[in-house]
Order: C-alpha cells, then sequence, then structure tokens
C-alpha cells in the first residue's frame, strides 16, 4: 500500500511542476498587461475568458472523465477504440461548433456585448476552443499510462509558447487586445501539434457506437455539473460588485488569488487522483487503499493551510524593486485567504469522494452535488455579503465547497462505502485547529517569523502525541530514514584492505 500511495505523490509533484508554472506565469502576466493594455481592454479580455471557460464546458460534454472510466475498465471495445471514439467524436462537434462560431463571429459578438472592432476575438476563441478540446483526450490518456512527465512536459510547453507569443505580439507588434488571444490560439495549435504522436500511436478508424453510448451516458452529466463548477467559481464577483463598489471587489480578488496555493494543491493530487483509483479500483483492498490516501492528503492540506495562513502577510509585504508584491491597497483582503483556502481543503476532500461515483458509474448524482454547491454560494452570498462584505464572499465560497463535500460523502456511501478514518481525521484537525487558534488569539502582528516555525513544530508535536502514526507506518518512515543515511562504505570511510583501524585515506 505505502509504495502505491508513495507513487501517487510523486505523480502528483510531477504533475504540479506544470500546474505551479502555469500559475506563476499567469501571475506575472498580469502586471505586464496592467501596464500594455487600458483598464477597459483589460476587462474585455477578463470577460471573454470567463465566457471560454463556460463554452469550453459544452465542446468537451464530459468526454473526459467518460475517457479514463471505460479506458480503465475496458468494458467495451479494444484500446484503440476506447481511445478514438471519445476523440473522433469530439473532432466532429466541436469542428462544427467552431465553424458556427466563426461564421456567425459578428452576431456573437453584438450577443455578447463586445465592441465591433472585437469581432476577430470570437474567430480566435473559436480556434482555441477547438484546439483545446481535441487535446483534451490524449492529454488525458498520458494520464492513464502514468506518463506523468511527458503530461506535464507538454503542458509547461504550451505555458511557455503562450507566454512568448504575448510579449512577441504585445510588445514588438502592438497586437493589443487580439494579440492575446492569437497566443492562446498559437499555443493551443502548437500543444495539439506536439500531442500528435500521441494521438498516432493510438488512433483508429474503428468508431464503436456502443462504446459511444455509455462514453455520453457517463460524460453528459458532467455539463450541467461543470456549468455549475463555473458558477461557484465567478459568481461571487458580480454578486459582491452589485452589493458593494468595484474597489471592494478589486481587494477580494487580490486575497481569493492568494488562496491559490491551496488550490494548487488539490489540482495537482486531482490530475493524479483520478488514474490512480481507476487503476486500483479491481483491487480487493481499494476501499482501504482510498481511505488511507485522504487521510494522508488531509494531513497535507493542513500543513499547506497553517503554513501559508502564517507566513502570507509577511509574503506580501516582500519588496522586489522597491515594490511590494501587493500593494498596501490590497491589503485589508489578507483575512480571506484562509477562508478560501478552507474551501479548497474541503474541495480536495470532495475529489477524494468522487471515486465511488466513477467507479459505480454514477455520475447522473454529479449535477446534483454541484448545482447545491451553486445554490448554497449565491444564497449565501446575498445574505452575508451585506453584513460582512469580503469575508461574507469568502465564507460564501467555503460553505458551498462544504455542502457539496457533506453532500457527496452521503451519496457515494449508499453505493460505494469506504470506511474512512475518521478517526485520525479528527486528530489531524483538532492540532490544526488548535495551532490556528492560538495563532488568532495573539494575532497575526503578534508573532514573528522564528515563533511562526515554532507553531508548526507545535502542529507536528499534537500530531505525534495523539499517536497518529501507526506502527506499521513508523516502520515505513524509520525504513525511509535508514536509506538515506549514508553507510561508511559509501563514503569511502572502510578501507579496501578491510582493516577498520586503518585510516591513511581519511
Amino acid at each position: 500500500m505505502f509504495n502505491k500511495i508513495k507513487r501517487l505523490g510523486v505523480e502528483t509533484g510531477i504533475y504540479g511542476i506544470s500546474t505551479i508554472l502555469g500559475r506563476f506565469l499567469n501571475f506575472l502576466l498580469v502586471p505586464f498587461y496592467t501596464n500594455i493594455l487600458v483598464p477597459s481592454d483589460y476587462g474585455i479580455v477578463t470577460y471573454v475568458y470567463s465566457l471560454i471557460a463556460f463554452v469550453n464546458v459544452v465542446y468537451g460534454y464530459g468526454m473526459e472523465s467518460s475517457y479514463m472510466r471505460y479506458s480503465s475498465a475496458k468494458e467495451i471495445g479494444s484500446d484503440a477504440q476506447n481511445f478514438s471514439t471519445p476523440f473522433i467524436s469530439h473532432f466532429l462537434t466541436s469542428s462544427v461548433l467552431t465553424f458556427v462560431l466563426v461564421l456567425a463571429a459578428p452576431s456573437v459578438a453584438g450577443f455578447v456585448g463586445l465592441p465591433e472592432r472585437y469581432d476577430r476575438i470570437i474567430d480566435y476563441s473559436a480556434w482555441i476552443l477547438l484546439f483545446d478540446t481535441l487535446s483534451v483526450v490524449p492529454f488525458a490518456s498520458l494520464r492513464m499510462e502514468r506518463k506523468a512527465k511527458l503530461f506535464a512536459t507538454l503542458k509547461s510547453l504550451n505555458i511557455a509558447i503562450n507566454v512568448a507569443c504575448n510579449l512577441v505580439l504585445l510588445l514588438v507588434f502592438r497586437a493589443g487586445v487580439e494579440g492575446i488571444f492569437m497566443s492562446g490560439m498559437i499555443s493551443s495549435g502548437a500543444t495539439l501539434f506536439m500531442l500528435l504522436p500521441t494521438i498516432g500511436r493510438q488512433f483508429t478508424k474503428e468508431f464503436s457506437p456502443e462504446l459511444f453510448r455509455g462514453l455520453l451516458k457517463f460524460g453528459l452529466p458532467y455539463v450541467p455539473a461543470g456549468l455549475a463548477s463555473m458558477m461557484i467559481q465567478v459568481v461571487d464577483r458580480p454578486i459582491l460588485r452589485m452589493l458593494t463598489d468595484d474597489a471592494t471587489v478589486g481587494i477580494y480578488q487580490a486575497g481569493y488569488r492568494l488562496g491559490i496555493f491551496m488550490m494548487l494543491v488539490v489540482s495537482m493530487y486531482d490530475y493524479a487522483w483520478r488514474p490512480f483509483f481507476l487503476t486500483h479500483a479491481k483491487e480487493p483492498n481499494a476501499k482501504e487503499l482510498f481511505a488511507r490516501v485522504l487521510t494522508y492528503f488531509f494531513l497535507f492540506m493542513a500543513g499547506v493551510f497553517l503554513t501559508f495562513t502564517f507566513f502570507i502577510p509577511d509574503i506580501v509585504r516582500t519588496q522586489i524593486f522597491g515594490r511590494y508584491i501587493i500593494h498596501p491597497e490590497y491589503w485589508s483582503g489578507l483575512g480571506i485567504v484562509p477562508i478560501v483556502m478552507l474551501g479548497y481543503v474541503f474541495l480536495g476532500i470532495s475529489n477524494n469522494m468522487v471515486a465511488g461515483i466513477y467507479i459505480e458509474k454514477k455520475t447522473q448524482y454529479l449535477p446534483l452535488t454541484t448545482f447545491t454547491g451553486a445554490v448554497v454560494n449565491v444564497v449565501a452570498n446575498l445574505l452575508l455579503i451585506p453584513r460582512l462584505g469580503i469575508f461574507g464572499a469568502a465564507w460564501a465560497t467555503f460553505l458551498s465547497y462544504a455542502a457539496m463535500a457533506v453532500l457527496q460523502y452521503f451519496i457515494v456511501q449508499r453505493f460505494y462505502s469506504v470506511s474512512y478514518e475518521w478517526g485520525r481525521l479528527l486528530k489531524i484537525s483538532t492540532a490544526c485547529g488548535a495551532a490556528s487558534a492560538l495563532y488568532f488569539l495573539v494575532g497575526p502582528d503578534g508573532w514573528n517569523f522564528v515563533s511562526k516555525l515554532g507553531l508548526l513544530l507545535l502542529f507536528i508535536l499534537l500530531v505525534y502525541l495523539m499517536k497518529f502514526l501507526r506502527s506499521d507506518e513508523m516502520s515505513f518512515l524509520k525504513t525511509l530514514l535508514r536509506r538515506t543515511e549514508v553507510r561508511p562504505q559509501d563514503r569511502g570511510d572502510t578501507p579496501s584492505n578491510g582493516n577498520p583501524g586503518n585510516t591513511s585515506n581519511r
């Protein structure tokens, strides 16, 4: 079991390379864009990319999850058919949708409220959607084949090409807003081109109607669920703007984006987790393995939560070339960061529990959990923002993810019961809660760097004193520690003649 979980951790880290790089470069592009574009133009970019996020759900119609489910089970068709059937489906539908969008670009631009001079943005967006959709199944196949390094490499190259094109098109050719979307189109097309060997290796013209019906039945529930998920991620901004003002939204956005550190952890884990549980689903101890994974992942998330809760104020106050990482005008939003991170903790728990839905092909329940989260988000925003401002919006996000996790647990337990290690999860929560309570009781300004490290050590000590670790885990850790020790012969301390008293070579 430990070796399987260790491999999951390694692959999570590999997937995380591209995820972290992408998020970091996106952070760097924000000041770049704001120094190149006027605010109204940058608003257009933000608005259109939010629309692309919604339309992308329709383009994909859950086929990625369907492919991973059926290719792992091999219930219908050959390996080549399991790859080609969803890929051909994506090719046909996304080509038609892109053709319609390009043909009707002026009308679409008017419908979504874009100025006439930005009609071509719809063309670029349509091609981005096409290229990205055609890359979905090949990327999913790399995950199922456990080719995490190749996956991360291609994702990183996509990001590097996008950044390079942005620099050239905006700085050299002064392409403005169109240059940003041209960069996205070029990078997406280049990524699809780099995936051609993966496609060619698995592609066949044999389209399986029976498999296609199964794929649609499994995947279509992801469309409303995906749309509701997008609502959870973005609906708080317009509600906050409606109830307050633009400045408040800006402060909220700056604080919210600092919660990205926990989101990165959850995203990295999710990339590795889905192929992992599908691969091990049929093993006799699968449920025990999944429960243990959640325990370890929760422990790791607790450590990340405490680390960034304690040190975020120090990070944002760091000066680079005379400028703070986050301008002092936005520091009033730092208090929402722990709340946002807690929300992502529940998202990580929910992602773990989704295993039963995949394995038992009960995707019809996904819209229920996601729509519940969306409704909770909207209602909580409307109730809490007038009273708590940006903190109300942050708590609404937390409540929506918590509601999804709780509801999903009770639903999944009905048809795929897993005995999670609640006692151990409680110990982690208690230790994390104690360290957090002490931090906030004294106040963030009452701790220096060394004392914050002491709080992290207190968390570890409390976990140990509550006897969190089991005997087999202690043995495994001791084995790992022994392997890292440098033995005398590894350092050349033992002479070749075998005489331990001979120290002439030292």
